[in-house]
């Protein structure tokens, strides 16, 4: 059998359905709906599509959602009030400022605002060292995805050889924290990483979210590897990856399309951690 049969497509869109739907007839059992506040600065066209998706999961499952849209030129002492106000409402268990927000707002100290039982990003300093430490009560929406992915194919990561290309405090940084708790051998790689190939051809899991698109090719990965496509980029008018998929389909067991890889799990991952967060303010057994 050539490799090209037994290439498996990784599409995050069935097991995203699946979790929303567990998530539907949770929220229909609960006597609480879970809220959450999702606040836009901006007219970012990628922000607006993001939130866009989150608005339309969100009435899928039965959660309230509150979008609070706010001007690029936002006064970022507004911006802490509004959250302020957020953090004490409590039809609102889950608090989310999309990023990347306009140059003149201090983000570490935006995510340090918002309270850590409703940082359902996982950003807040306390949640990235409880990530750090290996216990963490919220885990990044697009690391949890990943994670949800990965295990959906039932194979062993313990012992495996996992490399990050890209190491944002959003993506790259949170996902190989999670990989290295879970006793894999984890290499970040960045933009000033020499070599990138003779790293990432030796990976097992080989995750990539840079948002340079067809970065990976095929000669950079080892047959049979995992490849997690996590970037999306515009090139000649379509949405891509990080990956060269027609290329790495070929060498690769599992591979993400993209779109229809880790955006779904994403998003759903996000209302799994709205959910877990009203759980835990309610002090409701989940």
């Amino acid at each position: 059998m050539s490799q090209e049969h037994i290439t498996k497509i990784l599409s995050g869109k069935g097991l995203a359905a699946k979790i929303r739907q567990n998530l539907k007839y949770q929220i229909a059992k609960s006597k609480i709906q879970p809220g959450l506040a999702v606040i836009l600065v901006g007219q970012d066209p990628a922000s607006e599509m993001y939130v866009r998706f989150k608005s339309q999961a969100s009435n899928e499952v039965g959660m309230y959602l509150e979008t609070i849209e706010l001007p690029e030129d936002v006064r970022e002492k507004k911006l802490l009030k509004i959250i302020e106000k957020l953090n004490k409402n409590k039809k609102i268990h889950g608090i989310l400022v999309q990023l990347p927000l306009p140059a003149h707002i201090d983000v570490p100290l935006i995510l340090e605002t918002i309270d850590p039982m409703k940082d359902v990003d996982g950003f807040n300093p306390e949640n990235v060292g409880w990530l750090s430490a290996g216990a963490p009560e919220f885990i990044p929406a697009t690391t949890r995805g990943i994670w949800s992915l990965v295990q959906s194919t039932n194979i062993t990561v313990a012992g495996k050889y996992v490399v990050m290309v890209g190491a944002s405090n959003i993506v790259g940084k949170p996902t190989a924290q999670m990989f290295l708790n879970h006793e894999a051998t984890v290499t970040v790689c960045h933009k000033k990483t020499k070599d990138l190939a003779g790293f990432t051809k030796k990976a097992d899991i080989l995750i990539s979210a840079t948002g340079v698109p067809h970065l990976i090719k095929a000669h950079m990965v080892k047959p049979g590897a995992m490849v997690i496509d996590v970037g999306t980029a515009r090139l000649n008018g379509k949405t891509v990856g990080d990956v060269d998929f027609d290329q790495v389909k070929e060498k690769a067991s599992y591979i993400t399309p993209v779109p229809g890889g880790v955006g779904p799990m994403t998003v759903a991952s996000l209302l799994q951690n709205t959910w877990d967060a009203m759980c835990l303010i309610e002090d409701i057994e989940n």
